[in-house]
């Protein structure tokens, strides 16, 4: 019962062969540079990895490859489905679906929403269809988690016409993470789900934290674009919407080098002005570099902040979730997010919080604290089985 799990970008295409049931991974690779004559992959099975060079840079050529290497390892047969992530659903769909027509023409609405994402996305399916045509498709979205978010919490103070006419909302992103990671936490815990109050904290180059309660979003730090919400590797987060006339005005840029700017030269790379490489931060940080160690500074204390604030919506924190490259594997941002929250009850273990990476979970508090730990988060599994789930509602 294996699922090909694909994650289809505008110049690579990520993908991942495994049984939903036993989480095993039969099948992994990155196929970078599509659109080009350079086009390659790295593909990994039992272990071991190889480079492959495609004939062609085009999707059809990427997924003529993969289709090729599950005939190498003879389990074509076993493929049930291939599951999609979709970056943007709107307000279309607020759970995963099998790609129909009606659902395909649907996305293509969704366009202005993502528009650096979603055509990607759609290319990828649509060749991903013609490469393995008598497979169900299914598509896993981004936003689709964050759907169960109040009026409240979704809506802007903006003029209605641009929420009814535009779709002008807080969507919020990283949905299937945060799903996995509070499915695993409950499991962690020793408790049910549906009695849980929840903070996850997705902390890599993106960042989001989203509350949590019962196994549902009702709030998220991401907003109408990933842009919003904390300190990112590039992303500024949260500025004033006012900051673009100002720089339009004080140093004429355009409003596309403003948002390149806000994108993809600011948050930690910005302030530090090093990189956005945590872990380079922290060694310039622990150098006395003064702009690394503001970095670090803003990162964490917008995070704590964060988290304090979408404790509101929950009514109570049962515990704190941290996921993400940056959760799985700085001690360092997770200790002093955790010190600025001792009104929340936190209390940290050291010992545990130190073992807590390169893969190890668990908590980092100590008994009586407020529970916060730290889960590894696998996107592509909570892909893989909420693919097979719709395939059994759909035989």
């Amino acid at each position: 019962m294996l699922t090909l799990v694909l994650n289809s970008g505008s110049s690579s295409v990520k993908f991942a062969l495994l049984d939903p049931r036993s989480s095993e991974v039969r099948l992994s690779g990155l196929i970078e540079r599509l659109g080009s004559d350079a086009a390659s992959a790295t593909l990994k099975t039992g272990g071991e990895k190889k480079q492959v060079t495609l004939k062609d840079g085009t999707y059809a050529s990427a997924f003529g490859l993969i289709a090729g290497e599950l005939d190498a390892l003879n389990v074509r047969q076993e493929v049930q489905a291939v599951g999609h992530r979709v970056v943007h659903g709107g307000e279309k769909f607020s759970g995963s679906v099998l790609l129909t027509p009606e659902v395909m023409a649907a996305l293509r609405e969704c366009i202005p929403l993502a528009p650096l994402h979603n055509p990607p996305n759609i290319a990828g399916i649509e060749a991903a269809q013609l490469a393995f045509p008598n497979l169900p498709q299914v598509g896993v979205f981004d936003t689709a988690f964050h759907q169960t978010m109040p009026p409240v919490a979704y809506r802007y103070a903006v003029p209605e016409s641009w929420y009814t006419q535009h779709g002008v909302r807080r969507y919020g992103f990283h949905g299937t993470s945060h799903q996995y990671v509070a499915q695993e936490a409950a499991r962690m815990l020793g408790k049910p789900l549906e009695d849980l109050n929840l903070v996850t904290a997705h902390l890599g180059n993106g960042c989001s934290a989203t509350a949590v309660r019962g196994g549902h979003s009702v709030d998220s730090s991401m907003g109408f674009t990933p842009l919003e919400g904390l300190v990112m590797g590039t992303r500024s987060g949260d500025v004033d919407p006012g900051l673009h006339d100002f720089m339009a005005r004080q140093a004429g840029l355009t409003l596309t080098q403003i948002m390149t700017a806000l994108n993809k030269e600011s948050g930690l790379l910005g302030v530090s002005g090093l990189t956005n490489d945590m872990r380079e931060l922290e060694a310039a940080s622990a150098r006395g570099h003064e702009r690394a160690a503001l970095a670090l500074d803003l990162f964490i204390y917008r995070l704590a902040k964060t988290v304090a604030a979408l404790s509101v919506p929950l009514g109570r924190l049962d515990a704190l979730v941290f996921t993400g490259g940056i959760g799985e594997n700085s001690e360092l941002v997770r200790a002093r997010t955790l010190g600025h929250l001792g009104l929340l009850g936190f209390k940290l273990d050291e010992h545990a919080n130190q073992r807590a990476v390169r893969g190890q979970g668990g908590l980092i508090t100590i008994p009586g604290s407020t529970p916060a730990l730290v889960v590894n988060t696998n996107e592509e599994l909570m892909i893989a089985r909420e693919t097979m789930r719709l395939v059994a509602l759909n035989p």
